[in-house]
């Protein structure tokens, strides 16, 4: 074979080889894209593209418009585009364990400093037998 032609033939291979990894890359791009318009309803939390978190409120498919809430009373209006991904959808939301409602915050369970907490069967916390010791300062000396 005569060295032009094979250099030909290489080069030829190369050109087609990524013009098939972009054809792949850009099917993969609308599949993803598919995936987050379907995934966009009102009630999901969504990251947009510079980075502000906030919840759809409302959607103008006309317009191809987003309102989202970032905050107490915070509206944006948004191109449809402008948002990156969705961190959470509506149906995330409520996370189920064995059917109960898991609580994801658990601070508001837990009792506060000084409040005295009492046994289901109505019994007092036992106390401690052995109450630590005081000492007089941080390197545990203390006047006895």
């Amino acid at each position: 074979m005569n060295p032009g032609t094979s250099q030909l033939l290489f080069f030829g291979v190369i050109i087609v080889v990524l013009v098939l990894l972009m054809v792949r890359n850009g099917r993969k791009r609308q599949r993803d894209q598919l995936a987050l318009t379907q995934s966009l309803k009102p009630g999901a939390e969504v990251m947009t593209t510079f980075g502000v978190y906030g919840t759809v409120e409302s959607m103008d498919e006309a317009e191809n418009k987003v309102v989202l809430l970032t905050g107490p009373g915070s509206y944006l209006t948004l191109h449809r585009q402008a948002i990156g991904r969705v961190v959470s959808s509506p149906a995330d939301a409520e996370a189920q364990l064995n059917g109960e409602a898991v609580v994801l915050d658990d601070a508001a369970s837990e009792p506060e400093f000084g409040e005295r907490v009492h046994r289901a069967d109505g019994a007092a916390p036992a106390e401690d037998p052995s109450p630590a010791r005081r000492t007089g300062g941080p390197s545990g000396g203390g006047a006895e």
